[in-house]
Formats: structure tokens, sequence, C-alpha cells
């Protein structure tokens, strides 16, 4: 019978005591059988060390030391895993029960696939379902117009094609995954698989994604203006209609909370 593959996972996180457990819970309670577990700490004082320690011993490898944020820990975690898919999942989000085995057979029964994405829900500090990510099947041609749709806690990705465009780039603080998606998709195929639910991603007030139009689209131009990619363009117009629908989309935020 032929091996499964490894599976590399990566948690960067820092001072997120609130929500790592939960969160490495969620992926040390997967049925999947082969999973190498990395967590990069960057250097919490809340108590987070404290968790990991308290599951040390089912973890591949794990660090607590000062970095240069979220990124900085996704390449140290990448650096050092051995599995030929990867995925990363941050601190405050979770996977649903599954998710990896399903990821899995689908990348082991299509090889000509690279990256694999589901469904992805938003939920609030306690849990709760409180929308849903708009994911869709895109590519290179979309991807570079604007259009992402991959939500980043639900996709996973082949370690020989990382190894081809990699590391994240450090100077991204929002759009490293999108920066990712754009590499990824000049080397191989991606695959949406509708109606497989696979993460969740958690809301709440003091998370950077709450305010990140004004940071994250600018970085998203960045990517297009160093692909050689012009000032009229499809991402630039969809970059100033977000700028006009930011007022909403923040106030429809705000009201998650207050429900």
């Amino acid at each position: 019978m032929r091996e499964l593959p490894l599976v590399s996972i990566v948690t960067p996180s820092f001072n997120q005591v609130d929500y790592l457990e939960e969160t490495m819970l969620s992926v040390l309670e997967q049925d999947y059988p082969r999973i190498e577990y990395i967590v990069i700490d960057g250097g919490s004082t809340d108590g987070s060390v404290e968790i990991i320690r308290k599951y040390s011993h089912r973890l591949a490898y794990w660090v607590s030391e000062k970095d240069r944020g979220q990124t900085d820990a996704v390449n140290k975690g990448y650096a050092v895993a051995r599995g030929s898919i990867l995925g990363w999942l941050n601190s405050d989000d979770t996977y649903k029960p599954g998710a990896i085995s399903a990821a899995v057979d689908y990348l082991v029964s299509h090889p000509q696939i690279g990256l694999v994405y589901g469904d992805l829900d938003f939920i609030d500090d306690d849990g709760r379902i409180v929308g849903k990510f708009p994911a869709a099947q895109t590519n290179h041609k979309r991807l570079r117009r604007g259009y992402v749709h991959i939500p980043q806690p639900a996709a996973f990705f082949r370690a020989e094609h990382w190894k081809q465009v990699g590391p994240l780039d450090p100077s991204f603080y929002f759009a490293m995954d999108y920066d990712l998606w754009v590499r990824l998709a000049a080397v191989t195929e991606f695959k949406y698989l509708p109606g497989n639910t696979w993460a969740n991603f958690r809301l709440h007030s003091d998370a950077k994604t709450i305010a990140a139009d004004d940071r994250c689209w600018p970085e998203m131009l960045r990517v297009h203006y160093r692909d050689g990619g012009k000032k009229i363009a499809p991402i630039t117009l969809k970059y100033q209609l977000r700028r006009l629908v930011a007022p909403l989309i923040n106030w429809k935020r705000r009201r998650m909370f207050e429900k």
C-alpha cells in the first residue's frame, strides 16, 4: 500500500492565549494520521507558551522567540517542515473536522493540481458562525485582476511548488497570501471544491482583518505593478470601487459583533 503523504501545518502566533488552544486542538484532533504540526510563537507574554508546552509532546517543532511578525513566522515554520503538502493556520482560526483528510484525498487523486481549497466560515469571539467567505474558482489570470476568492486557512498546497516560489515576502503585512497565490498560480493549477467547508476564520475586534482594506489593497497593487501590471487595469479599478464601499463593509463587520 502506498504511504500517505506527510502534511506539515504551521501555526504562527503572538499573544493569542484566548484562542490558541482551540486552534491547536483543531489540528491535533484531525483524523488524518500523518500530520507534522509546527508552532512558531513570536515571544508571547500572555500565557501562550504554557499552552504550547502543554501539547509539546504532540508537536514536531515549536519555538517562542522574537520574530518579524506573521510572515516571518510562517517562513520559519516551512523552513523546518518535511511534509509534501503544506498549510498554515493562524492562532485564532480553526480547522473543521476532516479538513486535512479531504484535502489530501483530492491532491493524491489529482496529481496535476498544486493547490486545493474549500469553503470557510467566519466566526466571532465565541465561535458562532457569522458569515461565509466568498470562495470561488480562480487562476493566475483572475488573480492578477484582483479576483482572489481563496480562503487562506482552507487552502493546502504542494511543498514542491513552495520550494519553487517561496518564501513569503516579509515586507507584506496583509497580502502575503495573495502574493503567494499569484506566484503559485504561475507554476501550477488551483482547484476549488465548493461545498467542502474546511476552516473557520475568526473575526474579532482586535483582528487585523477588520481594518485590512487600507493596507491590504495597496499591497496587492504592489504585486500587480511588480509583475508588469498597468495603472489602468481591472485590479486598480476594483481597488477604487472597494474604497468607495469600504464604509459599508466595515459597518457590516461591526454589526457582527453587536448581535
